[in-house]
């Protein structure tokens, strides 16, 4: 296959499957998979609009609409009406499921009489489809329980084989339409993976990302994984490539696992920024994210009041579980005057314009985005040397590193950064330039290479 003459990337159709894109949920993933396709419909894929953006939650059409909306507003989006949804599209207008629905449907399966169904209706209130509820699954997606379907009589018309059945009935429809042309799916999430694992349509090439750590507690390289990765790995090399966000978590699961499947690495883009920093502050330190347990925020609080620099003070952005633990925990610290929960920031980077210092204690990473958009504002980091990504970025300067979940060093740290100027406007100084490596130039040109692989070679189904 012959690439684009303008890009390199291979002339056929892109699709990118998302389970959901909901703004201000799942934190860098959204952000992360809207770069991508922003990526693809630079390199002029689809003459600049860029790939079909595929999502399979149950949202309404009028909730899906208000999403696109936003993403378009912020400009997340080239063109809104490539982001399609497979309920949207199955609640087809004029009266029940949509015809590659029904027509998929085998109307020699009936349902479990005791199972609980959820039952879809379109705009009419007319049911098209029901979803069997399985509560308190974590691997709801497996299930083989059937999907029902209605006809435009709102009577059941048959079956689908659980959610892969679902899902695999709009691929189909959505690829039919591609003729012979070659088919480029990136599959931004694991569980959507499992259920396309087996495609083998000889059109299609599927690329998987991985946007988090694959490991638990104590999130070493050879730590346990949860049920999904596992089984997830042994569908590994069914794919045609693997794309990683960093080397170092590529080289421990080569290490681990082997090399059947075809690892490669991806660096997420990271549009360039134009720093202000007349809006610096000294004495400002900055935690920046989702409030949630494993970022250890109460980690940040209690080294930062440990460093006890005169005139320093801490601002928390971000909203999350831990909002009222971390209120209590300032409280019992008596240390209200120094240290504010900020709420949420539709502004980031103002935020980290301000920051003389960012700082980060999360127990894990998957993606270095935040600490990467703080080097492009010229914003030193201070973090805890955790996998994944943060090393891989923070070890060529811009920042410091101390172990992990050793709070009186990252209180050391933080004091010894915050009392030496020159320290911190030297880092500063190098920053950008150690974020460069995360530019969108060169997440395409390895995304490039990895595509004209994977379309150059035999499907891996």
């Amino acid at each position: 296959m012959l690439p684009d003459a303008a890009s390199g990337l291979p002339d056929a159709e892109y699709l990118v499957l998302s389970s959901r894109l909901i703004p201000g949920l799942d934190g860098g993933y959204t952000i992360a998979t809207l770069a991508r396709a922003r990526q693809l419909a630079g390199a002029g894929v689809a003459e600049g609009v860029g790939p079909q953006l595929l999502t399979f939650d149950p949202g309404t059409p009028a909730e899906h609409a208000e999403h696109r909306r936003t993403f378009a507003e912020q400009g997340a989006l080239v063109d809104p009406s490539r982001m399609r949804n497979l309920f949207d599209e199955a609640a087809a207008p004029g009266g029940g499921a949509a015809d590659w629905l029904r027509a998929t449907a085998d109307r020699a399966v009936s349902p479990d009489p005791d199972i609980e169904y959820r039952v879809l209706t379109d705009a009419e209130g007319r049911p098209f489809a029901a979803l069997p509820v399985i509560p308190g699954n974590p691997d709801w997606h497996l299930t083989e329980e059937p999907v029902l379907v209605y006809d435009a009589a709102g009577e059941v018309a048959g079956a689908l084989h659980g959610f892969r059945g679902l899902y695999r009935a709009w691929l189909e429809h959505v690829t039919a339409a591609f003729g012979d042309r070659r088919i480029i799916v990136i599959c931004e999430s694991r569980q959507l993976g499992e259920l396309i694992a087996d495609w083998s349509d000889p059109r299609v090439r599927i690329l998987h990302t991985i946007h988090t750590m694959h490991v638990e507690a104590p999130y070493t390289p050879d730590a346990s994984m949860n049920t999904l990765w596992t089984r997830w790995f042994r569908l590994a090399d069914r794919f045609d490539a693997v794309i990683w966000p960093t080397a170092t978590q590529r080289d421990d699961v080569v290490a681990r696992f082997g090399s059947a499947a075809f690892h490669s690495v991806v660096p997420n883009p990271i549009a360039p920024v134009v720093p202000r920093a007349e809006l610096r502050e000294d004495g400002l330190v900055v935690v920046l994210g989702r409030l949630a347990p494993g970022k250890r925020v109460d980690h940040a609080i209690r080294a930062f009041l440990a460093a006890d620099v005169p005139g320093s003070r801490m601002e928390i952005w971000g909203g999350g579980p831990e909002q009222q633990r971390l209120t209590a925990v300032i409280e019992e610290l008596g240390a209200g005057d120094r240290v504010v929960l900020a709420g949420y920031s539709d502004s980031p980077g103002t935020v980290l314009d301000r920051a003389s210092l960012l700082v980060t204690s999360t127990a894990f990473e998957g993606q270095p985005l935040g600490v990467v958009e703080a080097l492009l504002h010229g914003t030193p980091v201070l973090s805890y040397d955790v996998r994944y990504g943060i090393r891989d970025v923070l070890e060529q300067g811009g920042g410091v590193l101390v172990p992990s979940g050793d709070v009186d060093a990252l209180g050391v740290a933080m004091r010894q950064l915050l009392t030496d100027s020159d320290r911190l406007e030297a880092l500063s100084i190098e920053a950008p330039s150690v974020a460069a490596a995360w530019s969108p130039q060169r997440s395409l040109d390895a995304l490039t290479a990895v595509i004209a692989a994977a379309a150059s070679a035999p499907p891996r189904r």
